[in-house]
């Protein structure tokens, strides 16, 4: 099958040097090359803000002949991944993660590069209220992919007890104690409930486009339930480790199917503008 690129030609032409430098950057971070681990730092953090640059520019629809924000799936799943690698910057500050530093820089490449060659039209605000739900709708995918982050540094570490290593050799291993792993990971968790939630209803009140025959709204309330039964199974039921985790990463698939999902059909597929 053949990927439709008809909507690179949307880029600004001066974007794509941008491009260019910040996914140099994200790949120096990702390159397993002991004499670059001392900048690696450093290049994720040049990358995020290179990357951080490029969503304003393509999102907001700068040097465009039309007014209009971007709204399309490159972006879309650009921005989540730029929040992710925004939430571990920070706080790779307090604790030093740097076996994730190598995926992040990976994922970063990807991000830049799938905003600049499917950035989806340009498109109106069908509501006033329209770029509150969109930046909550974004924050919470953020939220929700850097609490999957997380919960994959869990498995890692429970799979290392399995092994026979002891808990203290696993969090070290890991930067920080396993429990505070755990209850940081479900931080994101409930921040991002809240965060979705507040989408949710914004999108039934006051988003026109919203209708319960639309996949969209069909897998946003199937997550919201997952995410819901989650947050009640472990604060009623105590669940942690895998059950946890699997519930976390069920949820979050359907919250990505949700919007980039059906837009990575429509626009890099098909090559179509979805309504």
């Amino acid at each position: 099958m053949i990927l439709s690129t008809a909507s690179a030609t949307l880029v600004p032409g001066g974007a794509w040097l941008l491009v260019t430098v910040a996914a140099a950057l994200y790949i120096l971070t990702a390159l397993p090359i002991a004499w670059l681990r001392q900048m690696s730092a450093a290049a994720l953090l040049g990358g995020l803000v290179l990357h951080g640059l490029l969503l304003i520019i393509d999102i907001g629809g700068f040097g465009q002949p039309m007014p209009g924000a971007r709204l399309g799936f490159g972006p879309v799943l650009s921005m989540t991944l730029w929040l992710v690698i925004a939430v571990y910057t920070v706080e790779s500050r307090l604790v030093p993660l740097p076996a994730v530093r190598k995926g992040l820089g990976a994922a970063g490449v990807l991000a830049v590069l799938m905003a600049a060659l499917f950035p989806g039209e340009l498109r109106q605000p069908g509501s006033a209220l329209a770029p509150l739900h969109f930046a909550l709708g974004v924050g919470s995918y953020g939220l929700f992919g850097a609490a999957v982050l997380h919960a994959a540094l869990l498995d890692a570490a429970e799979r290392r007890l399995r092994r026979g290593a002891g808990a203290a050799t696993a969090g070290r291993t890991l930067g920080m104690p396993l429990l505070q792993l755990e209850r940081l990971t479900f931080r994101f968790v409930g921040v991002g409930f809240v965060a979705l939630t507040a989408t949710l209803v914004l999108g039934i009140l006051y988003t026109v486009q919203w209708h319960w025959g639309n996949h969209k709204a069909v897998f946003s309330i199937l997550a919201w339930c997952v995410f819901a039964a989650l947050l009640l199974g472990r604060r009623l039921r105590g669940w942690r480790g895998r059950r946890a985790t699997r519930g976390l990463y069920a949820g979050a698939l359907l919250l990505l199917l949700a919007y980039a999902g059906s837009r990575f059909v429509y626009e890099v597929l098909l090559g179509r503008t979805p309504a």
